[in-house]
């Protein structure tokens, strides 16, 4: 079946749509991506790109909507993909074309996450209307029930991806986000001094990165990189480390786990949610308040060889079950079959 004119409505998660978008362009798909300038990767519209601002509450928002309505009209989808919308004049643009639902998270992360009730009951009944809903992992397709599971693919442009880092180049751990409280940094840490006090310790510190509010001590060779950032600003260290901690609490699966491995560099991940799901093979998930096997992880990757030759097999991993064409392959045999 020739592909056709999709129609994709992510308000949040634009460099993720835009990789999806270009790899669906590239298998023929005639591509619109109605996005806002919301993620801190915004940047230019691109040539398939509608951004408008999803906030109803704002006048000025209102006549770039209905333009963008009459556009979305003319242009009358065969399909539409779904993802994270919350502005109810969205649910305009989808008109009556069969819908795809893309669910990345089983729960929310915590309580910033929680939706008001109105928003909750309006999004949920046009969501379960879709004619396919589809979920980045197992784990989340049996959580809410999903159709079928696409794989997760990183929202770093392939374009951007730097070589794979040699041993002599290799060097700290990183943890990359938002540092919240399902982050488990309370354990990291403890892992990461008993590490940093043993034998195991090869002259690496623990890099932090990113907004967070963390009360206890950073203890010895922690260093926090505060404040927000952007993929230019994390993308040497994050490629040169040993490993990417991802060892959280509450997780379903996490973009920086398949950006570690489409960087060359091993994910580090706890039993939690999707993670262990994820990971390549012979790379084993740690409990989650397994402070010592934490820190023999970090041991067993202090060695630059160890590291650089475990990420190679991570970044293979990557390519042959995470890559960008393969998860586009498996997300446009969805598409097609809900139009066909």
């Amino acid at each position: 079946m020739k592909p056709g004119r999709l129609l994709w409505l992510s308000p949040w998660m634009r460099p993720l749509a835009r990789v999806y978008c270009e790899a669906l362009r590239a298998d023929g798909w005639d591509v619109v991506l109605v996005t806002s300038d919301q993620h801190p990767e915004s940047d230019a519209a691109r040539d398939y790109e509608w951004v408008l601002d999803p906030r109803p509450k704002t006048p000025s928002t209102w006549r770039p909507f209905a333009a963008r309505l009459r556009d979305a009209h003319r242009f009358a989808p065969d399909v539409v993909v779904t993802e994270l919308v919350r502005d109810p004049r969205w649910i305009a643009l989808a008109g009556r074309a069969p819908r795809v639902r893309l669910i990345h998270d089983d729960r929310p992360h915590g309580s910033d996450e929680e939706l008001p009730g109105w928003e909750r009951s309006l999004f949920g009944r046009w969501g379960a209307s879709s004619s396919a809903t589809l979920a980045f992992s197992d784990y989340v397709a049996r959580a809410v029930g999903a159709d079928a599971v696409v794989p997760l693919t990183s929202d770093l442009d392939p374009a951007r991806v730097p070589a794979l880092v040699p041993a002599a180049d290799r060097r700290d751990f990183v943890l990359v986000g938002r540092l919240n409280s399902y982050k488990n940094l309370d354990v990291t840490l403890a892992a990461w001094q008993q590490h940093t006090s043993g034998p195991g310790w090869r002259g690496d510190d623990l890099v932090l990165i990113g907004d967070g509010d963390i009360a206890a001590p950073l203890g010895d060779h922690v260093r926090w990189v505060r404040g927000p950032y952007s993929y230019d600003d994390v993308l040497a260290p994050m490629a040169a480390a040993k490993g990417s901690l991802v060892h959280y609490r509450r997780a379903t699966q996490s973009g920086v786990q398949v950006l570690a491995m489409q960087l060359g560099v091993v994910p580090i991940v706890s039993t939690e949610g999707a993670l262990p799901e994820f990971q390549p093979p012979g790379e084993s998930a740690i409990g989650v308040d397994d402070v010592a096997g934490l820190a023999r992880a970090f041991d067993a990757l202090a060695d630059p060889e160890a590291a650089a030759r475990r990420g190679a097999a991570a970044l293979e991993h990557y390519r042959t079950q995470y890559a960008a064409d393969v998860s586009a392959a498996r997300l446009s045999d969805e598409l097609r079959s809900v139009i066909s």
